[in-house]
């Protein structure tokens, strides 16, 4: 059975739904890379890296190049970086929200002492 469209975004948002993805996509931001540099670059053992890299790869966000024994990887599409820059813009937003809310309940703590 074919999946449907919203199965197909739950699995893109799951991809991503990983730190160790968003610390290779993160690295990836400057182009492609070899599975050699990445490794360090996420600080996991090789096996973490490539199981995470293959998620990506399946899921389309990752394109894969082999050279020799060699594997590079890169991102698919500048919308992946689009959307995670509008990811870091919502973050930033709720944190500012939660850092008023803070200043808030000092401010009040404050007054009642």
């Amino acid at each position: 059975m074919e999946k449907s469209v919203f199965e197909r975004r739950a699995d893109f948002f799951r991809a991503l739904a990983d730190p160790v993805r968003l610390k290779i996509l993160e690295f990836l931001k400057e182009g492609e890379r070899c599975v050699c540099e990445i490794i360090p670059f996420v600080g996991r053992s090789q096996s973490t890296v490539s199981k995470n890299l293959d998620v990506l790869y399946r899921t389309g966000v990752l394109e894969r190049r082999e050279d020799g024994r060699r594997t590079f990887y890169k991102i698919r599409s500048q919308k992946v970086l689009e959307l995670l820059s509008l990811a870091d813009s919502l973050v930033l937003d709720w944190l500012s929200s939660y850092a008023k809310t803070v200043e808030y309940l000092e401010s009040r703590n404050q007054n009642n002492k």
